[in-house]
């Protein structure tokens, strides 16, 4: 059986999205034909708006509605401090443990030659600007521990090495090779409190 036109789009539009098989896309399209009118009205303009309104901050690199951050804009937080993630949904990881109150920097990604990403890439030029005019004292990497994380973590290192901000990274708990996304609050906030200085 073949569906009409609009629901076979409907369908392909879903299998773009990241494990999307064809099964979930063509599941996740009917059930889009139960939806209400006002609920169809606020998904079709969530999707426009998160074209028009997301942007990455100027200062962290976040996905934000405002120019700085809600994160970078909070006085209450330790400015001195600074965690070095992989991507914007790491920072809402370590948000829900709360017990970071530091501020962030996102990369963007990990330096991989093979897949053609280079430190040109990430978001490494603002870093010693951004130590320097924010007075940064700690950086926290909190990137995987791969070969992808460690290149990049021995970058950066090299990359601040005649400033005098002391390096850490985030350490037990997580197990090589996993991906932060997968990891449960209480490991990571285990692994955050057992930072080591990278010597």
């Amino acid at each position: 059986m073949k569906y009409p036109p609009t629901i076979n789009n409907l369908i392909e539009c879903f299998k773009k999205l990241p494990g999307i098989g064809e099964k979930t896309a063509e599941r996740l399209a009917l059930s889009v034909l139960d939806l209400n009118e006002e609920t169809i009205n606020l998904f079709v303009n969530s999707l426009k708006d998160s074209q028009t309104k997301i942007t990455k901050c100027e200062k962290c690199g976040n996905l934000t509605e405002t120019q700085p951050c809600i994160i970078c804009q909070n006085q209450t937080r330790d400015h001195s401090v600074l965690c070095i993630v992989e991507e914007s949904q790491n920072i809402i990881l370590f948000e829900k443990i709360g017990t970071f109150k530091g501020l962030y920097h996102v990369l963007g990604g990990l330096i991989s030659p093979l897949d053609g990403i280079n430190p040109e890439d990430l978001n490494l030029a603002t870093l010693p600007k951004r130590i320097k005019e924010e007075n940064i004292k700690e950086i926290i990497l909190a990137i995987k521990p791969s070969v992808e994380g460690e290149t990049t973590a021995l970058y950066i290192k090299k990359m601040l090495e005649d400033t005098d901000v002391v390096i850490t990274k985030i350490a037990y708990g997580i197990p090589l090779g996993a991906d932060i996304d997968y990891i449960d609050p209480m490991t990571l906030s285990i692994a955050m409190e057992g930072r080591m200085k990278i010597s």
